[in-house]
Protein backbone atom coordinates (compact mmCIF):
# COMPACT_ATOMS: atom_id res chain seq x y z
CA UNK A 1 0.00 0.00 0.00
CA UNK A 2 2.87 2.38 0.76
CA UNK A 3 4.10 2.00 -2.84
CA UNK A 4 0.68 2.91 -4.20
CA UNK A 5 0.60 6.13 -2.19
CA UNK A 6 4.24 7.21 -2.56
CA UNK A 7 4.58 10.82 -3.62
CA UNK A 8 6.97 12.32 -6.14
CA UNK A 9 9.44 15.01 -5.22
CA UNK A 10 9.18 17.82 -7.77
CA UNK A 11 12.45 18.58 -9.52
CA UNK A 12 12.90 22.15 -10.76
CA UNK A 13 13.08 22.49 -14.53
CA UNK A 14 16.64 23.83 -14.30
CA UNK A 15 17.66 20.74 -12.30
CA UNK A 16 16.41 18.26 -14.88
CA UNK A 17 19.11 16.34 -16.85
CA UNK A 18 20.21 18.38 -19.86
CA UNK A 19 18.63 15.92 -22.31
CA UNK A 20 15.25 16.31 -20.54
CA UNK A 21 15.36 20.10 -20.09
CA UNK A 22 12.85 22.21 -22.03
CA UNK A 23 13.62 25.71 -23.31
CA UNK A 24 11.86 28.62 -21.58
CA UNK A 25 10.46 30.53 -24.55
CA UNK A 26 6.84 31.38 -23.66
CA UNK A 27 5.49 34.58 -22.09
CA UNK A 28 1.98 35.18 -20.79
CA UNK A 29 0.52 36.41 -24.13
CA UNK A 30 1.61 33.10 -25.69
CA UNK A 31 -0.08 31.20 -22.85
CA UNK A 32 -3.33 33.18 -23.08
CA UNK A 33 -3.37 32.51 -26.83
CA UNK A 34 -2.65 28.82 -26.21
CA UNK A 35 -5.61 28.65 -23.82
CA UNK A 36 -7.98 30.57 -26.10
CA UNK A 37 -6.81 28.44 -29.03
CA UNK A 38 -7.66 25.26 -27.10
CA UNK A 39 -10.96 26.48 -25.67
CA UNK A 40 -12.49 28.31 -28.66
CA UNK A 41 -12.93 25.62 -31.28
CA UNK A 42 -15.36 22.86 -32.12
CA UNK A 43 -17.23 23.60 -28.89
CA UNK A 44 -18.76 26.97 -29.75
CA UNK A 45 -18.74 26.23 -33.49
CA UNK A 46 -20.80 23.02 -33.23
CA UNK A 47 -21.94 22.20 -29.69
CA UNK A 48 -24.23 25.20 -29.40
CA UNK A 49 -26.52 23.31 -31.79
CA UNK A 50 -26.34 20.11 -29.75
CA UNK A 51 -26.92 22.08 -26.56
CA UNK A 52 -29.92 23.90 -28.04
CA UNK A 53 -31.44 20.56 -29.03
CA UNK A 54 -31.19 19.36 -25.44
CA UNK A 55 -32.09 22.54 -23.54
CA UNK A 56 -33.80 24.93 -25.98
CA UNK A 57 -33.07 28.66 -25.42
CA UNK A 58 -32.08 27.71 -21.85
CA UNK A 59 -28.81 26.56 -23.41
CA UNK A 60 -27.71 30.02 -22.26
CA UNK A 61 -28.00 28.75 -18.68
CA UNK A 62 -26.15 25.58 -19.68
CA UNK A 63 -23.23 27.76 -20.79
CA UNK A 64 -23.38 29.61 -17.45
CA UNK A 65 -23.35 26.36 -15.43
CA UNK A 66 -20.54 24.73 -17.43
CA UNK A 67 -18.55 27.97 -17.43
CA UNK A 68 -18.93 28.45 -13.67
CA UNK A 69 -17.72 24.92 -12.91
CA UNK A 70 -14.78 25.31 -15.30
CA UNK A 71 -13.97 28.74 -13.80
CA UNK A 72 -13.78 27.18 -10.31
CA UNK A 73 -11.53 24.44 -11.68
CA UNK A 74 -9.39 27.03 -13.50
CA UNK A 75 -8.75 28.93 -10.26
CA UNK A 76 -7.60 25.66 -8.67
CA UNK A 77 -5.34 24.93 -11.64
CA UNK A 78 -3.80 28.40 -11.36
CA UNK A 79 -2.84 27.81 -7.72
CA UNK A 80 -1.36 24.37 -8.32
CA UNK A 81 0.47 25.45 -11.48
CA UNK A 82 2.22 28.35 -9.72
CA UNK A 83 2.96 26.26 -6.61
CA UNK A 84 4.31 23.29 -8.63
CA UNK A 85 5.69 24.85 -11.84
CA UNK A 86 6.49 21.54 -13.53
CA UNK A 87 5.14 19.92 -16.69
CA UNK A 88 2.46 17.26 -16.44
CA UNK A 89 -0.58 19.24 -15.34
CA UNK A 90 -3.06 17.33 -13.14
CA UNK A 91 -0.93 14.18 -13.39
CA UNK A 92 2.07 15.90 -11.76
CA UNK A 93 -0.02 17.64 -9.09
CA UNK A 94 -1.72 14.37 -8.14
CA UNK A 95 1.63 12.55 -8.02
CA UNK A 96 3.19 15.07 -5.64
CA UNK A 97 0.11 15.59 -3.45
CA UNK A 98 -2.19 12.54 -3.50
CA UNK A 99 0.12 9.66 -4.40
CA UNK A 100 1.20 7.44 -7.26
CA UNK A 101 -1.93 5.39 -7.86
CA UNK A 102 -4.07 8.53 -7.99
CA UNK A 103 -1.59 10.09 -10.41
CA UNK A 104 -1.82 7.04 -12.65
CA UNK A 105 -5.62 7.24 -12.77
CA UNK A 106 -5.47 10.94 -13.56
CA UNK A 107 -2.75 10.44 -16.18
CA UNK A 108 -4.71 7.59 -17.74
CA UNK A 109 -7.80 9.84 -17.83
CA UNK A 110 -5.80 12.67 -19.41
CA UNK A 111 -4.70 10.30 -22.17
CA UNK A 112 -8.40 9.75 -22.79
CA UNK A 113 -9.14 13.49 -22.81
CA UNK A 114 -6.29 14.78 -24.95
CA UNK A 115 -6.13 11.89 -27.42
CA UNK A 116 -9.86 11.89 -28.13
CA UNK A 117 -10.04 15.68 -28.42
CA UNK A 118 -7.16 15.75 -30.92
CA UNK A 119 -8.63 12.85 -32.88
CA UNK A 120 -12.14 14.31 -32.85
CA UNK A 121 -11.00 17.75 -34.00
CA UNK A 122 -8.82 16.19 -36.71
CA UNK A 123 -11.82 14.28 -38.03
CA UNK A 124 -13.93 17.46 -37.88
CA UNK A 125 -11.27 19.38 -39.83
CA UNK A 126 -11.17 16.53 -42.33
CA UNK A 127 -14.83 17.13 -43.12
CA UNK A 128 -14.17 20.81 -43.89
CA UNK A 129 -11.09 19.91 -45.97
CA UNK A 130 -12.91 17.30 -48.06
CA UNK A 131 -15.69 19.79 -48.83
CA UNK A 132 -13.18 22.51 -49.71
CA UNK A 133 -11.24 20.20 -52.05
CA UNK A 134 -14.49 19.08 -53.68
CA UNK A 135 -15.27 22.71 -54.43
CA UNK A 136 -11.94 22.91 -56.26
CA UNK A 137 -12.79 19.81 -58.28
CA UNK A 138 -10.48 17.54 -56.27
CA UNK A 139 -12.50 14.54 -55.12
CA UNK A 140 -10.80 12.05 -52.82
CA UNK A 141 -11.95 8.42 -52.89
CA UNK A 142 -14.67 8.02 -50.26
CA UNK A 143 -12.76 5.23 -48.52
CA UNK A 144 -9.95 7.74 -47.74
CA UNK A 145 -12.19 10.39 -46.14
CA UNK A 146 -13.59 8.60 -43.08
CA UNK A 147 -12.93 5.82 -40.61
CA UNK A 148 -14.91 2.57 -40.46
CA UNK A 149 -18.69 2.91 -40.30
CA UNK A 150 -20.02 1.06 -37.26
CA UNK A 151 -23.60 0.20 -36.32
CA UNK A 152 -25.01 -1.44 -33.23
CA UNK A 153 -24.98 -0.91 -29.46
CA UNK A 154 -23.33 -2.24 -26.31
CA UNK A 155 -26.09 -4.75 -25.63
CA UNK A 156 -26.20 -6.37 -29.08
CA UNK A 157 -22.64 -5.68 -30.20
CA UNK A 158 -21.18 -3.54 -32.98
CA UNK A 159 -20.69 -4.36 -36.67
CA UNK A 160 -18.42 -2.64 -39.19
CA UNK A 161 -20.53 -2.00 -42.28
CA UNK A 162 -17.97 -0.01 -44.29
CA UNK A 163 -14.18 0.11 -44.14
CA UNK A 164 -12.21 3.32 -44.45
CA UNK A 165 -9.23 5.40 -43.34
CA UNK A 166 -9.34 9.14 -42.75
CA UNK A 167 -6.35 10.42 -44.73
CA UNK A 168 -6.98 14.20 -44.27
CA UNK A 169 -7.12 13.68 -40.48
CA UNK A 170 -3.72 11.97 -40.57
CA UNK A 171 -2.39 14.83 -42.71
CA UNK A 172 -3.40 17.65 -40.35
CA UNK A 173 -2.04 15.80 -37.30
CA UNK A 174 1.27 15.35 -39.13
CA UNK A 175 1.40 19.08 -39.99
CA UNK A 176 0.69 20.19 -36.41
CA UNK A 177 3.17 17.65 -34.97
CA UNK A 178 5.82 18.87 -37.39
CA UNK A 179 5.23 22.46 -36.28
CA UNK A 180 5.58 21.45 -32.62
CA UNK A 181 8.84 19.63 -33.34
CA UNK A 182 10.14 22.70 -35.19
CA UNK A 183 9.99 24.75 -32.01
CA UNK A 184 7.65 25.75 -29.18
CA UNK A 185 7.99 29.49 -29.75
CA UNK A 186 7.41 29.11 -33.49
CA UNK A 187 4.31 27.03 -32.78
CA UNK A 188 3.04 29.62 -30.30
CA UNK A 189 3.49 32.43 -32.83
CA UNK A 190 1.47 30.61 -35.51
CA UNK A 191 -1.13 29.70 -32.89
CA UNK A 192 -1.51 33.34 -31.82
CA UNK A 193 -2.16 34.46 -35.40
CA UNK A 194 -4.84 31.80 -35.89
CA UNK A 195 -6.45 32.63 -32.53
CA UNK A 196 -6.82 36.25 -33.64
CA UNK A 197 -8.54 34.97 -36.80
CA UNK A 198 -10.97 32.92 -34.69
CA UNK A 199 -11.85 35.87 -32.46
CA UNK A 200 -12.42 38.12 -35.48
CA UNK A 201 -14.63 35.40 -37.01
CA UNK A 202 -16.83 35.15 -33.91
CA UNK A 203 -16.99 38.95 -33.63
CA UNK A 204 -18.19 39.07 -37.25
CA UNK A 205 -20.93 36.54 -36.45
CA UNK A 206 -22.13 38.57 -33.47
CA UNK A 207 -22.06 41.84 -35.42
CA UNK A 208 -24.22 40.34 -38.19
CA UNK A 209 -26.58 38.20 -36.09
CA UNK A 210 -27.26 40.49 -33.13
CA UNK A 211 -29.43 43.00 -35.07
CA UNK A 212 -31.80 40.09 -35.82
CA UNK A 213 -32.32 39.37 -32.09
CA UNK A 214 -36.01 38.60 -31.43
CA UNK A 215 -37.18 37.95 -27.84
CA UNK A 216 -39.88 35.63 -29.26
CA UNK A 217 -37.13 33.14 -30.12
CA UNK A 218 -36.51 32.66 -26.38
CA UNK A 219 -39.99 31.18 -25.82
CA UNK A 220 -40.49 28.63 -24.41
CA UNK A 221 -37.24 29.20 -22.55
CA UNK A 222 -36.67 25.75 -21.05
CA UNK A 223 -38.85 23.28 -23.01
CA UNK A 224 -36.85 20.26 -21.73
CA UNK A 225 -36.67 21.34 -18.07
CA UNK A 226 -33.83 22.52 -15.88
CA UNK A 227 -32.45 19.22 -14.62
CA UNK A 228 -31.11 16.21 -16.48
CA UNK A 229 -33.76 13.85 -17.86
CA UNK A 230 -32.87 10.75 -19.88
CA UNK A 231 -34.62 10.38 -23.22
CA UNK A 232 -34.47 7.99 -26.15
CA UNK A 233 -31.12 6.31 -26.75
CA UNK A 234 -29.81 7.32 -23.33
CA UNK A 235 -29.48 11.00 -24.33
CA UNK A 236 -29.98 13.35 -21.39
CA UNK A 237 -32.02 16.52 -21.92
CA UNK A 238 -32.57 19.66 -19.89
CA UNK A 239 -30.27 22.47 -18.80
CA UNK A 240 -27.92 20.17 -16.87
CA UNK A 241 -27.98 17.49 -19.54
CA UNK A 242 -26.88 20.12 -22.07
CA UNK A 243 -24.29 21.52 -19.64
CA UNK A 244 -22.62 18.09 -19.40
CA UNK A 245 -22.04 18.18 -23.18
CA UNK A 246 -21.31 21.92 -23.49
CA UNK A 247 -18.64 21.42 -20.83
CA UNK A 248 -16.53 20.16 -23.76
CA UNK A 249 -16.57 23.70 -25.14
CA UNK A 250 -14.86 25.19 -22.08
CA UNK A 251 -11.97 22.99 -21.17
CA UNK A 252 -8.60 23.47 -22.75
CA UNK A 253 -7.16 25.92 -20.23
CA UNK A 254 -5.59 22.91 -18.51
CA UNK A 255 -3.25 22.59 -21.51
CA UNK A 256 -1.60 25.81 -20.28
CA UNK A 257 -0.46 24.12 -17.08
CA UNK A 258 1.54 21.63 -19.16
CA UNK A 259 3.71 24.58 -20.31
CA UNK A 260 5.08 25.23 -16.81
CA UNK A 261 8.67 24.34 -17.69
CA UNK A 262 8.60 26.48 -20.86
CA UNK A 263 7.16 29.65 -19.33
CA UNK A 264 9.65 32.48 -18.84
CA UNK A 265 8.09 33.51 -15.51
CA UNK A 266 5.89 30.56 -14.46
CA UNK A 267 4.61 32.04 -11.19
CA UNK A 268 3.16 35.03 -13.04
CA UNK A 269 2.60 33.76 -16.56
CA UNK A 270 0.72 30.54 -15.72
CA UNK A 271 -1.87 32.29 -13.55
CA UNK A 272 -2.45 34.99 -16.16
CA UNK A 273 -2.68 32.39 -18.93
CA UNK A 274 -5.11 30.06 -17.14
CA UNK A 275 -7.44 32.62 -15.56
CA UNK A 276 -7.16 35.11 -18.45
CA UNK A 277 -8.02 32.62 -21.19
CA UNK A 278 -10.91 31.18 -19.18
CA UNK A 279 -12.40 34.63 -18.47
CA UNK A 280 -12.02 35.75 -22.09
CA UNK A 281 -13.62 32.60 -23.49
CA UNK A 282 -16.54 32.67 -21.05
CA UNK A 283 -17.36 36.22 -22.16
CA UNK A 284 -17.00 35.27 -25.84
CA UNK A 285 -19.25 32.22 -25.44
CA UNK A 286 -22.05 34.07 -23.66
CA UNK A 287 -22.16 36.81 -26.30
CA UNK A 288 -22.08 34.34 -29.21
CA UNK A 289 -24.71 32.07 -27.61
CA UNK A 290 -27.05 35.00 -26.93
CA UNK A 291 -26.70 36.25 -30.52
CA UNK A 292 -27.33 32.75 -31.92
CA UNK A 293 -30.39 31.87 -29.83
CA UNK A 294 -31.91 35.33 -30.29
CA UNK A 295 -31.45 35.44 -34.06
CA UNK A 296 -33.21 32.15 -34.92
CA UNK A 297 -35.57 29.72 -33.23
CA UNK A 298 -33.43 27.01 -31.64
CA UNK A 299 -35.33 24.19 -33.39
CA UNK A 300 -34.00 25.39 -36.75
CA UNK A 301 -30.32 24.94 -35.88
CA UNK A 302 -30.49 22.24 -33.20
CA UNK A 303 -28.01 19.43 -33.90
CA UNK A 304 -26.64 21.17 -37.01
CA UNK A 305 -22.93 20.39 -37.60
CA UNK A 306 -22.42 24.07 -38.52
CA UNK A 307 -25.01 26.01 -36.45
CA UNK A 308 -23.44 29.47 -36.77
CA UNK A 309 -23.18 29.28 -40.56
CA UNK A 310 -26.73 27.88 -40.73
CA UNK A 311 -28.10 30.76 -38.66
CA UNK A 312 -26.49 33.29 -40.99
CA UNK A 313 -27.94 31.58 -44.07
CA UNK A 314 -31.40 31.47 -42.51
CA UNK A 315 -31.35 35.21 -41.78
CA UNK A 316 -30.33 35.93 -45.37
CA UNK A 317 -26.57 36.40 -45.05
CA UNK A 318 -25.11 33.44 -47.03
CA UNK A 319 -21.93 35.32 -48.01
CA UNK A 320 -21.01 35.93 -44.36
CA UNK A 321 -21.91 32.31 -43.61
CA UNK A 322 -19.32 31.15 -46.16
CA UNK A 323 -16.68 33.41 -44.63
CA UNK A 324 -17.45 32.07 -41.13
CA UNK A 325 -17.20 28.45 -42.30
CA UNK A 326 -13.92 29.04 -44.15
CA UNK A 327 -12.32 30.92 -41.25
CA UNK A 328 -13.41 28.22 -38.83
CA UNK A 329 -11.73 25.55 -40.95
CA UNK A 330 -8.52 27.55 -41.20
CA UNK A 331 -8.37 28.28 -37.45
CA UNK A 332 -9.48 24.86 -36.18
CA UNK A 333 -5.90 23.47 -36.05
CA UNK A 334 -5.22 25.75 -33.04
CA UNK A 335 -7.23 23.25 -30.96
CA UNK A 336 -5.13 20.42 -32.36
CA UNK A 337 -1.94 22.32 -31.58
CA UNK A 338 -2.90 23.10 -27.97
CA UNK A 339 -4.09 19.61 -27.07
CA UNK A 340 -1.33 17.78 -28.96
CA UNK A 341 1.14 20.07 -27.18
CA UNK A 342 -0.40 19.20 -23.81
CA UNK A 343 -0.50 15.47 -24.56
CA UNK A 344 3.19 15.37 -25.51
CA UNK A 345 4.21 17.14 -22.28
CA UNK A 346 2.17 14.74 -20.14
CA UNK A 347 3.66 11.74 -21.94
CA UNK A 348 7.13 13.26 -21.52
CA UNK A 349 6.70 13.53 -17.75
CA UNK A 350 5.32 9.98 -17.54
CA UNK A 351 8.44 8.85 -19.44
CA UNK A 352 10.64 10.69 -16.93
CA UNK A 353 8.79 8.85 -14.16
CA UNK A 354 9.46 5.46 -15.74
CA UNK A 355 5.90 4.70 -16.89
CA UNK A 356 7.06 5.03 -20.51
CA UNK A 357 10.53 4.44 -22.01
CA UNK A 358 12.83 7.13 -20.57
CA UNK A 359 14.46 7.68 -23.96
CA UNK A 360 11.19 9.20 -25.15
CA UNK A 361 11.70 12.15 -22.77
CA UNK A 362 14.82 13.35 -24.58
CA UNK A 363 14.72 16.93 -25.82
CA UNK A 364 16.01 17.88 -29.29
CA UNK A 365 18.55 20.61 -30.05
CA UNK A 366 15.61 22.96 -30.67
CA UNK A 367 14.42 22.44 -27.08
CA UNK A 368 11.37 20.30 -27.91
CA UNK A 369 10.58 16.67 -26.97
CA UNK A 370 10.73 15.54 -30.61
CA UNK A 371 10.61 11.78 -29.97
CA UNK A 372 7.56 11.86 -27.72
CA UNK A 373 5.85 14.31 -30.12
CA UNK A 374 6.35 11.86 -32.99
CA UNK A 375 5.14 8.90 -30.90
CA UNK A 376 2.09 10.86 -29.72
CA UNK A 377 1.24 12.00 -33.25
CA UNK A 378 1.36 8.41 -34.54
CA UNK A 379 -0.80 7.22 -31.63
CA UNK A 380 -3.45 9.92 -32.16
CA UNK A 381 -3.35 9.62 -35.96
CA UNK A 382 -4.22 5.92 -35.69
CA UNK A 383 -7.23 6.80 -33.52
CA UNK A 384 -8.35 9.53 -35.92
CA UNK A 385 -7.82 7.34 -38.99
CA UNK A 386 -9.66 4.18 -38.01
CA UNK A 387 -11.74 4.72 -34.88
CA UNK A 388 -15.49 5.39 -35.11
CA UNK A 389 -15.29 8.41 -32.83
CA UNK A 390 -19.02 8.94 -32.55
CA UNK A 391 -19.08 5.93 -30.19
CA UNK A 392 -16.49 7.23 -27.73
CA UNK A 393 -15.96 11.00 -28.18
CA UNK A 394 -17.96 11.94 -25.07
CA UNK A 395 -15.44 9.93 -23.02
CA UNK A 396 -13.16 12.97 -23.32
CA UNK A 397 -15.53 14.84 -21.01
CA UNK A 398 -15.40 12.06 -18.41
CA UNK A 399 -11.59 12.04 -18.42
CA UNK A 400 -11.46 15.81 -18.00
CA UNK A 401 -13.95 15.80 -15.12
CA UNK A 402 -11.73 13.28 -13.32
CA UNK A 403 -8.68 15.53 -13.74
CA UNK A 404 -10.55 18.64 -12.57
CA UNK A 405 -11.75 16.85 -9.42
CA UNK A 406 -8.18 15.73 -8.66
CA UNK A 407 -6.73 19.25 -9.01
CA UNK A 408 -9.40 20.80 -6.77
CA UNK A 409 -8.75 18.07 -4.19
CA UNK A 410 -5.00 18.81 -4.39
CA UNK A 411 -5.67 22.46 -3.52
CA UNK A 412 -7.59 21.46 -0.36
CA UNK A 413 -4.98 18.89 0.70
CA UNK A 414 -2.11 21.35 0.29
CA UNK A 415 -4.00 24.07 2.18
CA UNK A 416 -4.00 21.68 5.17
CA UNK A 417 -0.63 19.97 4.62
CA UNK A 418 1.45 23.01 3.74
CA UNK A 419 -0.52 26.21 4.44
CA UNK A 420 2.60 28.41 4.41
CA UNK A 421 4.22 27.12 1.22
CA UNK A 422 4.82 29.79 -1.42
CA UNK A 423 1.96 30.15 -3.88
CA UNK A 424 2.36 32.47 -6.85
CA UNK A 425 -1.45 32.56 -7.09
CA UNK A 426 -3.94 31.75 -4.33
CA UNK A 427 -7.43 30.51 -5.19
CA UNK A 428 -9.84 33.02 -3.61
CA UNK A 429 -12.19 31.46 -1.04
CA UNK A 430 -10.51 28.11 -1.68
CA UNK A 431 -12.69 26.21 0.79
CA UNK A 432 -15.73 27.30 -1.20
CA UNK A 433 -14.36 27.35 -4.76
CA UNK A 434 -12.58 23.96 -4.67
CA UNK A 435 -15.55 22.02 -3.20
CA UNK A 436 -17.84 23.70 -5.77
CA UNK A 437 -15.50 22.51 -8.52
CA UNK A 438 -15.53 18.96 -7.13
CA UNK A 439 -19.30 18.77 -6.60
CA UNK A 440 -20.00 20.46 -9.92
CA UNK A 441 -17.80 18.01 -11.81
CA UNK A 442 -19.39 15.05 -10.04
CA UNK A 443 -22.85 16.31 -10.96
CA UNK A 444 -21.85 16.83 -14.58
CA UNK A 445 -20.45 13.30 -14.64
CA UNK A 446 -23.82 11.94 -13.44
CA UNK A 447 -25.46 13.97 -16.24
CA UNK A 448 -23.45 12.17 -18.93
CA UNK A 449 -25.00 9.26 -20.81
CA UNK A 450 -24.91 5.93 -18.99
CA UNK A 451 -22.80 4.32 -21.72
CA UNK A 452 -20.19 7.05 -21.23
CA UNK A 453 -20.07 6.49 -17.47
CA UNK A 454 -19.70 2.72 -17.84
CA UNK A 455 -17.04 3.08 -20.54
CA UNK A 456 -15.05 5.49 -18.36
CA UNK A 457 -14.89 3.00 -15.49
CA UNK A 458 -13.98 0.17 -17.88
CA UNK A 459 -11.17 2.34 -19.33
CA UNK A 460 -9.78 3.06 -15.86
CA UNK A 461 -10.16 -0.56 -14.82
CA UNK A 462 -7.92 -1.50 -17.75
CA UNK A 463 -5.55 1.29 -16.75
CA UNK A 464 -5.25 0.09 -13.17
CA UNK A 465 -4.52 -3.42 -14.39
CA UNK A 466 -1.71 -2.09 -16.59
CA UNK A 467 -0.37 -0.08 -13.66
CA UNK A 468 -0.29 -3.09 -11.31
CA UNK A 469 1.32 -5.35 -13.91
CA UNK A 470 3.70 -2.87 -15.56
CA UNK A 471 3.84 0.58 -13.99
CA UNK A 472 4.18 -0.17 -10.28
CA UNK A 473 7.53 -1.93 -10.62
CA UNK A 474 8.98 0.67 -13.01
CA UNK A 475 8.08 3.83 -11.16
CA UNK A 476 11.04 6.09 -10.41
CA UNK A 477 9.25 8.23 -7.82
CA UNK A 478 11.09 9.50 -4.76
CA UNK A 479 9.53 10.73 -1.53
CA UNK A 480 9.56 14.48 -0.96
CA UNK A 481 12.36 15.67 1.29
CA UNK A 482 10.08 18.14 3.05
CA UNK A 483 6.42 18.47 3.93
Amino acid sequence: MSKLLRRKAIVAAEDQPQEHRLARTLSWPHLVALGVGAIVGTGILTLIGVGADRAGPAVLLSFVVAGAICAAAALCYAEMATMIPASGSAYTYSYSVLGEVFAWVVGWSLILEYSLVVATVAVGWSGYAVGFLSGLGIVLPDVLTHGPTVVGNLADGFTITEAGINLPAIFIIAVVAGLLMLGTRESATVNTALVVLKIVTLALFVAVALPYFDPANLEPFAPKGYGSVEGDGGVKYGVMGAAAIIFFAFYGFDAISTAAEEAKNPERDLAIGIVGSMAACTLIYMIVAAAAVGALNYAQFANSPEPLALILREIGRPGIATIIAAAAAIALPTVLLAFLYGQTRIFMVMARDGFLPTSWARVSKRGTPAVITLVTAIFVAIIAAVTPLDLIASLANAGTLCAFIAVALCVLVMRKRAPDIRRGFRTPAAWIVAPLAILGCIYLFTSLQSVTQVSFFVWNGIGLLIYLIYGLARSRATLPSSK
